[in-house]
């Protein structure tokens, strides 16, 4: 009997072994068939993890509520706020602080009442978590898109700043929508203490945080052992964080923003370059399980409801996900006809033409409401026996799937019919960057009499002068034997690009292009 229980489990492993092969090899035939149509991949794993939920033989795995957005939201969020420019979160502080706050607490709201009206028997709290689970937009699918299209860089930088933050915001309602759910009796002095603490004591503790890990692995120097420490050293903050009743989402900010500004001098580029790699692979494997799972856990719902009971929560999640797009739809369009008004009045005065708000930009900011793995990972996070949680897990992920649908497959279109004008600024900090970079390599080795110096300052004078004149080039990544004097030279580059930008002069965008074509050469220049 014994041996029988052992072989059927083996025989289970086996099949589930098969199904995550198969589901990975489909989920990068979906993102092969994105790029090539150039919509978001997501939208294909929506509607895959949709149709995986009416396969008959598919596999209905479980995962532990809790453990959900510490698995699927603290890398995502990592890697977001890595890139983070804090220069241009400055610059953009009022469009990116209204989206975070104004917008998530309108959708919010709406959707609460909505749902509220349309199930009276649903208490507030629960209508209130639903409104916080679908609140916050998911940028990256809407980024993809617009960074082919090379799109006014202020709009991207105010999307890019949005994602980072309106998880923060969104899941600060969740989280306490769902802890007076389990109360049920509560007020708001009971959770305005802990809400004081979560936001001034996770941003310091993030810092904290981030500070003692770099120190405890600064002298990891395998590729392997280090991005294993970086994904355990992301697992565990989030984990302390929330144990000590702190903010994960903040504290992962905090922390990724506070590596992100000191990593880049202290880490080589033989352990930076897989390390990305690996981070880019993970977060597009853990949208495709976010997808899949959930899917999973539709089909029990979908089978165990009767007819009348589906038309109704289909109504719901329909009327919700109407409600969502409009909602900030018509924020966006408020804020930017509000702020016109204000400078046609001369109550306001913006640094530059391009911090104005032009209908053709809110057009576009307001129709990038795509949700994603957040939206999934807050719906499959809801504990078991909260009130509603089937309506609202149905609601979720037809929110994310309606939502990457229509306003995914219509987002390139729209924004080719609006003929928005790109702007070059990123191209001309590069250029500057290049050119500081290449003449502080010169300086480097201005003393050196040999006759390989002599050889290496005539390359960077015609990369010097290359970078003058085309914007768009790079550096030379051309195999070279092991050479101490070229890298010294790329050693003097990489300095003088970190001053650049802790002084501001360039922004991260920028700096990250560079750091990417000096890592290159330096590779090269280690055989």
């Amino acid at each position: 009997m014994h041996d029988r229980l052992r072989l059927t489990a083996g025989i289970r492993g086996l099949i589930t072994f098969e199904w995550i092969i198969g589901l990975l090899l489909g989920a990068v035939v979906l993102s092969a068939l994105a790029r090539r149509i150039k919509v978001p991949y997501p939208t294909f794993l929506a509607i895959g993890g949709a149709l995986l939920a009416f396969v008959p033989s598919s596999p209905s795995w479980t995962l532990e509520p809790g453990l959900a957005l510490a698995l699927f939201v603290a890398p995502v969020l990592l890697d977001a706020a890595y890139d983070t420019s804090l220069r241009d979160l400055r610059y953009n502080w009022l469009p990116v602080s209204t989206l975070v706050f104004v917008a998530v607490g309108v959708t919010t709201a709406a959707v609460a009442l909505l749902a509220h009206w349309l199930q009276p028997e649903m208490p507030w709290a629960a209508a209130i978590a639903l409104g916080a689970i679908v609140a916050p937009p998911d940028a990256a699918a809407a980024t993809a898109i617009l960074r082919q299209l090379n799109l006014p860089y202020r709009t991207l930088k105010i999307l890019e700043g949005e994602s980072l933050l309106n998880d923060a915001s969104a899941l600060l309602i969740y989280r306490v929508a769902v802890g007076a759910a389990a109360v049920q009796h509560s007020r708001w002095s009971e959770f305005a203490p802990s809400i004081v603490l979560a936001l001034a004591g996770s941003l310091v503790a993030g810092h904290l945080f981030a500070r003692i890990w770099m120190l405890l692995t600064e002298r990891v120097s395998e590729a392997p052992s280090a991005i294993i420490l970086q994904f355990a050293g992301t697992f565990m903050v989030w984990i302390v964080a929330e144990r000590i009743g702190l903010s994960g989402i903040l504290t992962i900010v905090a922390y990724a923003i506070t590596i992100a500004r000191t990593a880049p001098a202290r880490t080589p580029a033989r352990l930076r370059v897989p390390a990305y790699a690996v981070w880019d692979t993970v977060v597009f494997i853990l949208n495709v399980l976010a997808f899949m799972l959930i899917g999973m856990q539709l089909r029990p719902i979908w089978t165990r409801l009767d007819d009348v009971v589906r038309s109704e929560y289909c109504a719901v999640a329909g009327c919700i996900l109407a409600a969502v797009i409009l909602a900030r739809v018509a924020w966006v369009m408020l804020y930017g006809t509000v702020m016109r008004l204000l400078l046609a009045q001369g109550l306001i005065h913006p640094r530059n033409s391009t911090a104005v708000p032009t209908l053709k930009g809110g057009i576009v900011i307001g129709w990038c409401g795509m949700r994603g793995i957040v939206t999934l990972a807050a719906a499959f996070a809801l504990p078991e026996g909260f009130p509603y949680r089937d309506l609202i897990l149905l609601t979720a992920f037809a929110v994310v799937l309606g939502s990457l649908v229509i306003q995914g497959l219509t987002l390139r279109p729209l924004i080719v019919a609006l003929r928005l004008k790109e702007d070059n600024s990123v191209a001309i900090e590069v250029a500057r960057a290049r050119g500081v970079a290449f003449r502080a390599a010169l300086d480097e080795i201005d003393g050196d009499p040999s006759e390989e110096a002599e050889i290496l300052r005539l390359e960077y004078r015609a990369m010097l002068l290359r970078a003058e004149s085309d914007p768009t080039g790079g550096v030379s990544s051309s195999e070279l034997p092991a050479d101490p004097l070229r890298r010294r030279a790329i050693s003097a580059a990489r300095r003088s690009i970190l001053r650049l930008r802790r002084s501001e002069a360039i922004g991260d965008d920028a700096f990250h292009q560079i750091e990417e074509e000096l890592d290159r050469a330096e590779l090269s220049a280690q055989g």
